[in-house]
């Protein structure tokens, strides 16, 4: 039986007091520069939303991205989100050098999701919390991706293309014919994923790998952000802004201007270098 997770979020409370640089933050380094910005949005009482952004090794990783949107009662999404990044962000900068990167990167996300696991059976308050995933690297003009629930990995330039799959509900009912995107029950339903971090002793990631072209860009997401703007829109955005900063904020003001429901988290990164397959 297919397990379904409704997101649930936290009660009203103040602002992280780990809130980290990386959470908004600009990183240059080489050939790649990158952009990471989240915001609680309007409706939301607290962010449960955690990035990571840095364009600098990581392990065996030549740099890394992250975007987690975190799930559970009270404080255990807030929790979930945060954990998972900074644990996987741990994991890769203790594995040696010489590992394929796919391959730490895999390792890295299991290892994670098993401590993110147990820590939900060890305290109550914190049992069934779960996150999404969306991780990425970049390397000789290769995008490396992998990802679990629905937060996004989209790649802007010559058009939009989603590069990750969503692991929810809607999309599965889409798949089998028992849906159509966009109607009203699947908007109701839109929150339902089917796939989660931290949820079970062991995740089924989704890997990806595609070519990256000069002056594309690659955008990772929330669903705070996709469900807000639609794909068209956030392709203009990405290529009419003036930087990758005023991009990254004018994405996060146009989703809160469209009703902010979500907690919206937003990457962009650009390198300097088309197909996609799985890995």
């Amino acid at each position: 039986m297919t397990m379904k997770i409704i997101k649930w979020w936290a009660e009203k409370g103040k602002k992280r007091p780990w809130e980290k640089k990386e959470n908004h933050g600009w990183e240059r380094s080489g050939s790649v520069q990158a952009i990471g910005k989240t915001d609680t949005g309007m409706v939301r009482d607290i962010n449960q939303d955690y990035i990571f952004v840095s364009t600098k090794p990581v392990g065996p990783l030549p740099n890394l991205f992250l975007v987690a949107d975190g799930m559970g009662g009270h404080n255990a999404g807030d929790f979930a989100s945060r954990f998972l990044v900074e644990e996987l962000v741990k994991t890769m900068k203790k594995q040696k050098t010489g590992v394929p990167p796919v391959k730490a990167l895999k390792e890295g996300i299991q290892a994670a999701n098993q401590l993110l696991y147990k820590k939900s059976t060890e305290e109550i308050y914190l049992s069934g919390m779960g996150t999404t995933l969306v991780a990425a690297f970049y390397e000789e003009n290769t995008l490396y991706a992998a990802n679990v629930g629905d937060s996004r990995l989209y790649l802007i330039g010559g058009g939009i293309r989603q590069i990750t799959r969503d692991h929810s509900y809607v999309e599965e009912m889409i798949a089998s014919g028992r849906m159509v995107r966009g109607s009203l029950e699947y908007w109701r339903n839109k929150n339902i994923i089917t796939r989660a971090v931290g949820t079970s002793p062991r995740v089924a990631i989704d890997f990806f790998e595609t070519e990256v072209k000069t002056g594309q860009t690659i955008l990772l997401c929330s669903d705070g952000l996709s469900n807000m703007i639609e794909n068209e829109r956030l392709e203009k955005i990405v290529k009419n802004a003036p930087s990758l900063e005023s991009a990254a904020q004018i994405l996060v003001d146009r989703a809160n201007a469209n009703g902010g429901r979500d907690n919206i988290s937003v990457v962009l990164v650009r390198p300097s270098g088309s197909g996609v397959s799985s890995c």
